[in-house]
C-alpha cells in the first residue's frame, strides 16, 4: 500500500498532526484520545506479543465523521503509548470513503485486520445510502510488524450478503474456533429489524453464511459492532443496537450498547436472554473486547455518543472524543460485571485518606481515582467538579450534572444495595463502578478546574483517594516523509 493516494493521506495527516495543539484545554491525561480532529470507535484491539494493540476509527480533518482513518496506539504496559502512523486508510476504491470498524487476528505469524470499506455511490438518482448508493465490503488486510498493512483483498461485496439486508452489513469481528474461523457482521434488513449475520471459513479468506441471530421480538433497526465471548463457560454475544426507544430508566440514550447471554448454538439453533447494557452513562458505545496473554477478557468503549445533542466544548480546539480506560470483565450469574485494568493502579501517585461520618470535602484537581466504601450500607450522595452528582437513594443509582454536563442532566439504574463505588475522575470525564462493576456510568463533563472538589455525604463510609499520574505518549513516525503529488480534500 504504497501508492501515491496512500502516501498524500497519512502525510496529510502527519501534517495536520504536528501544528496541533496537544495541551489544549479539557486533553485528558490518563485517556487516550485523538491528536486532531475526531475519534470513535475502538478498533483491531489485540494483544501480539508483550504488545497491545488499540486501533480506532479516526478522522484528522474535521471534528465530525469523515474521511475515516485507523489510528493506532500500542502499550505493553498501559502507562507508556507508542503513537503510530494511520495503520490503514481510504486509498482502495472499495474503501475510498472510509475505512469503518472491525476486528484484528494473529495467525501464521501475521496480524491480519478485518474492516467495513465504505464506498458512497453518489451517481446513483435514488440513493438514500440504506437500500442503495453505499457499499459495505468487508476487507481483509495484513501485517508482519502490526504496524505497515498490506495485501488488502475484499472478502464480501454487499452481493455476497442475504438479499433481504439493507446496504448496511459492517463491523466484523474474527475469532478463531476449532480448526475453523468465525466472523460476525452486524447488519440491517430491509423491514428495519437488526440481526447479526455469521460467517465461517476455513482459511481466513473463502466465507460462507453459517446462521443468522436476531431477538425474538424486533429490538431495534440496526445491530453495529458485534462480538461474542465466554466468560467462565457462560457465552454472550454483545452488539450495539440502534432505533430502540426508551424505556424508564433503560434505554435513555440515543443508541445503546450491551449484551445477551447466547444459550444453544451460535452456528444453529440458539436463545438470546433479554438485552443488558454494558453502562449506564451518557458517553459509552461501540464497544470491542479482546483476549489477552493472561486469559483477561479486556473491554475498551468509545466515550462519545454519535447523533446527540450533547456539547463536547473541546471541539472548539479542533479535536473530540475519548476512548474508555481498558476494563477486565468477569460474569457472575449470567451478568457481565466491569473491572478497572489492574495495571492502571501503577498510575497511583499522592495517596489521601477519609473517614466519613455525615460528611466529608476535599478540594481536588481533575484528575484522580477515588475508592469509597459504604460501610454503613445506607443512602449517599458523592459530590465532583463543580455540580456532579452521584446518589445512592430509593434503590437506585444515578448520575447528575447540571451546567457542567452540557445537556447531560440524569442517568439511572436499579441498585439493590450499595457495597463500594470505584472513580475515575480525568479533565473531562468520570467513570464510576459501582459494587465491583455491577453497574458502570461513563460521561463527559466540563467543570471549573478552580472550583473542582469531592464531597461524600453519608452516614458512615471510608474514602481512599489518589492522585493520578498522566499516561505518557512517545510519536513513532519516520523521520523521512514522501511527497506525493495529489492533495487530501475529500471529505463524506
Amino acid at each position: 500500500m504504497s501508492n501515491v493516494r496512500t502516501i498524500n493521506l497519512k502525510n496529510a495527516c502527519r501534517a495536520l498532526e504536528r501544528s496541533a495543539d496537544k495541551e489544549t484545554r479539557w486533553r485528558p491525561a490518563f485517556h487516550l484520545s485523538p491528536m486532531t480532529g475526531w475519534l470513535n470507535d475502538p478498533n483491531g484491539l489485540c494483544q501480539i506479543g508483550a504488545t497491545h494493540h488499540v486501533f480506532f476509527q479516526y478522522s484528522p480533518f474535521d471534528v465530525k465523521p469523515g474521511l475515516n482513518y485507523w489510528g493506532h496506539y500500542t502499550t505493553e504496559d498501559f502507562v507508556t503509548y507508542q503513537y503510530h502512523e494511520p495503520g490503514l486508510c481510504s486509498d482502495e476504491k472499495f474503501d475510498c470513503h472510509g475505512v469503518y470498524s472491525g476486528s484484528a487476528l494473529e495467525a501464521d505469524d501475521t496480524l491480519y485486520v478485518f474492516y467495513t470499506g465504505n464506498v458512497l455511490q453518489r451517481d446513483d438518482p435514488d440513493y438514500d445510502y440504506i437500500t442503495r448508493g453505499r457499499e459495505h465490503n468487508t476487507i481483509r488486510a495484513e501485517s508482519k510488524d502490526g504496524i505497515h498493512f498490506e495485501k488488502k483483498e475484499v472478502l464480501l461485496y454487499n452481493r455476497d450478503y442475504p438479499a433481504d439486508v439493507t446496504c448496511h452489513v459492517r463491523d466484523p469481528k474474527v475469532w478463531k474456533h476449532g480448526d475453523s474461523y468465525t466472523m460476525v457482521l452486524g447488519s440491517r434488513r430491509k423491514d428495519d429489524v437488526g440481526e447479526i449475520l455469521v460467517y465461517r471459513s476455513s482459511d481466513l479468506k473463502d466465507w460462507k453464511l453459517a446462521n443468522r441471530v436476531t431477538s425474538e421480538t424486533p429490538f431495534g433497526y440496526m445491530w453495529e459492532c458485534p462480538d461474542c465471548f465466554t466468560l467462565d463457560g457462560v457465552r454472550f454475544l454483545s452488539f450495539s443496537p440502534q432505533g430502540v426507544d426508551a424505556q424508564d430508566w433503560k434505554y435513555n440514550n440515543i443508541y445503546q450498547s450491551g449484551y445477551c447471554r447466547l444459550e444453544g448454538d451460535l452456528y444453529g439453533d440458539y436463545e438470546l436472554k433479554p438485552f443488558r447494557e454494558f453502562d449506564h452513562g451518557f458517553d459509552f458505545y461501540a464497544p470491542q473486547t479482546y483476549l489477552d496473554q493472561q486469559g483477561r477478557r479486556i473491554l475498551i468503549g468509545w466515550m462519545g455518543m454519535p447523533d446527540c445533542d450533547y456539547g463536547y466544548p473541546e471541539r472548539e480546539y479542533g479535536w473530540t472524543n475519548l476512548l474508555t480506560i481498558p476494563r477486565v470483565l468477569h460474569q457472575r450469574d449470567g451478568r457481565i460485571f466491569q473491572e478497572p485494568l489492574p495495571e492502571l493502579q501503577k498510575l497511583r501517585g499522592e495517596e489521601l485518606h477519609m473517614t466519613v461520618q455525615d460528611s466529608a470535602e476535599q478540594k481536588t484537581d481533575f484528575v484522580y481515582e477515588a475508592e469509597i466504601l459504604n460501610t454503613a450500607g445506607e443512602e449517599m450522595e458523592v459530590q465532583f467538579g463543580t455540580d456532579g452528582r452521584i446518589t445512592w437513594k430509593d434503590g437506585f443509582l444515578s448520575l447528575a450534572f447540571g451546567e457542567s454536563g452540557q445537556n447531560r442532566p440524569l442517568r439511572r439504574v436499579p441498585l439493590e444495595k450499595l457495597e463500594n463505588l470505584r472513580i475515575f475522575c480525568d479533565t473531562s470525564s468520570i467513570e464510576l463502578f459501582a459494587n465491583d462493576g455491577e453497574a458502570v456510568f461513563t460521561s463527559r463533563f466540563y467543570a471549573d478546574a478552580a472550583a473542582s472538589q469531592l464531597t461524600v455525604l453519608s452516614a458512615q463510609a471510608e474514602v481512599t483517594l489518589w492522585k493520578l499520574h498522566p499516561i505518557q505518549i512517545e510519536n513513532c513516525f519516520s523521520n523521512k516523509e514522501e511527497i506525493g503529488r495529489a492533495s487530501c480534500r475529500e471529505r463524506v
